[in-house]
């Protein structure tokens, strides 16, 4: 139970008072409408940047689109397309492009723009041209390969874009959601001077924590109400706070290190107003399937009932969350949560009993393992921190002796890729809102053969899985993979390579003189272009 817990838990933030003075509202009179991102972006390219960040991923949505974007059911849908065709035997796509389309540089879009994009992505060294790519193993040499999913990219007319497949490959759409379409001539000049067909135009920027963005009067789909955007890095939370509270901030959305505490109380003052909308993204826990005791399925599966995810998200996190009992969110096709873990001390015990691990005297919750083991988090976030701690305590009623390990986000994300590590906690920001994804986390053939890189971090394998996941991610029809998805999903909700602990609501902070807020379930900010700003 939560209340067992040291007192400092019953506080989930403590807020400095601030005195509003005229010079601290001032800053409200400003024309300028300042939105804040919670880490620094690797750059201002949306295409070509040696890693993709969700704070770049954020800038690109003001400044670009795609060819296909998600629909609020986490479905693809075309963006700067009006239709999108693929042929039966799944070797080519055809898209057909919007009119009236210009670029920044006045330019108007055409299929032209979209073969040079992704003929200069394809083969760059870029994440995102990585992804374009798959392994084939060389019979004579017994090595794997590269190869290229896109045979060609023709361009019969100037509405017209048709892409060939060297083999089917039903994650070309996911693909190219994040992929921004430039303008011909341009990819050297996106570094410093991004030219996108976006709602928003840049201006300037300062390093990685500032950039400046201006409305596109002739953006295709109606000009946005905001005139000037300042996106600003704001990593402290209660430096954010003060930021709201003068004025000096506008909008403050997705902030995932603001406690539910402190959102309840920024709800109260007079000038601000918090909203919740439901998230599709997920914090989870994973597990290092090679390492002891966590090779053993019965050991994860106690884990999981011993946390108690209800009362933390009831107490803790104020209901700004939802339990969540599969990796995919809820309102996604492919969902399934036929097994669910509910909070059960008792069962947590009769498991590890079973996988062997007792308890010494049998009377309480002494620890049953003879040494620690490893919960890997990123520092700096106060949220993280807090909830791992009660994590901590549920584990030690049953007989996990748990360290917690506190470590900046890039040695997390190095170890984790590495298998450096026993238990962790993570996230996934729109990469679980398609069900192909599960191949990419959990088959056998994405284990990494050396400690470097490597999707399948958990090194978890199960033959039954891959040959479930293989089948479906071949199917283009939902109604006849979805049997397959389903099956495969609780093949996994069995086997626990990781245990999804809670989908976080999207929260969001602004001045009372904004409307129109309307966030989906991915989080993604374009619903910026669509925000009413009262100038005072």
């Amino acid at each position: 139970m939560l209340n067992r817990l040291p007192g400092a838990f019953f506080i989930s933030v403590f807020l400095i008072s601030i005195v509003t003075t005229p010079s601290c509202r001032r800053a409200r009179a400003s024309n300028v409408f300042t939105v804040t991102l919670a880490s620094e972006f690797s750059g201002i390219d949306p295409n070509i940047r040696p890693s993709i960040d969700a704070a770049g991923e954020r800038l690109r949505q003001l400044m670009f689109n795609s060819l296909v974007k998600k629909s609020e059911k986490l479905d693809y849908v075309p963006d700067l397309a009006t239709e999108i065709k693929r042929s039966d035997d799944g070797l080519t796509y055809t898209f057909t492009l919007h009119e009236n389309v210009k670029f920044h540089n006045g330019q108007p879009l055409s299929s032209a723009d979209v073969k040079y994009t992704l003929e200069t992505l394809i083969p760059s060294k870029s994440p995102k041209g990585a992804s374009f790519f798959y392994e084939e193993l060389d019979n004579a040499t017994k090595k794997k390969t590269k190869k290229p999913y896109v045979a060609s990219i023709e361009t019969p007319d100037a509405k017209t874009v048709v892409i060939k497949l060297n083999k089917p490959w039903l994650p070309l759409l996911s693909n190219l959601v994040a992929v921004a379409i430039i303008p011909v001539g341009t990819v050297e000049k996106q570094k410093d001077q991004p030219i996108g067909s976006g709602p928003f135009k840049y201006v300037r920027k300062e390093g990685q924590t500032l950039v400046e963005l201006e409305r596109f009067a002739d953006y295709w789909e109606g000009a946005p109400k905001i005139e000037r955007l300042v996106v600003k890095v704001v990593k402290d939370a209660n430096a954010l706070q003060a930021e709201l509270r003068s004025g000096n901030v506008t909008l403050a959305p997705l902030h995932t290190n603001v406690t539910a505490g402190a959102f309840t109380v920024m709800g109260r003052d007079p000038n601000l107003q918090v909203s919740q909308f439901e998230g599709a993204n997920i914090i989870y826990m994973g597990f290092n399937t090679k390492k002891a005791p966590l090779d053993n399925v019965k050991v994860r599966q106690a884990i999981a009932y011993a946390i108690n995810r209800e009362e933390i998200v009831k107490y803790l996190l104020r209901d700004q969350a939802k339990v969540a009992h599969s990796l995919l969110p809820a309102e996604l096709w492919a969902y399934s949560a036929n097994t669910k873990y509910n909070h059960d001390i008792a069962k947590a015990k009769q498991l590890l009993d079973e996988a062997g691990f007792t308890d010494p005297d049998g009377d309480g919750p002494q620890m049953r393992f003879q040494t620690e083991i490893s919960l890997m988090i990123s520092s700096g976030n106060i949220v993280t921190s807090q909830f791992s701690q009660v994590i901590q305590q549920n584990l030690n009623d049953v007989g996990f002796p748990i360290k917690i390990e506190s470590l900046e986000n890039n040695i997390v994300l190095t170890q984790f890729s590495r298998g450096q590590f026993q238990m962790v906690i993570s996230s996934w920001i729109g990469g679980n809102q398609d069900p192909i994804f599960l191949k990419d986390l959990f088959a056998s053939s994405e284990i990494p053969e050396t400690k470097e890189g490597g999707r399948n971090r958990h090194r978890y394998s199960n033959p039954e899985f891959d040959t479930l996941i293989n089948q479906a991610i071949d199917i283009a029809e939902h109604e006849k993979s979805l049997p397959l998805y389903v099956k495969a999903q609780d093949i996994l909700a069995r086997d626990l390579p990781l245990l999804p602990l809670w989908y976080p609501a999207n929260m969001v902070a602004v001045q009372k003189n904004v409307g129109n807020i309307k966030v989906e379930g991915s989080g993604d900010w374009r619903f910026i272009k669509d925000v009413t700003f009262e100038k005072k």
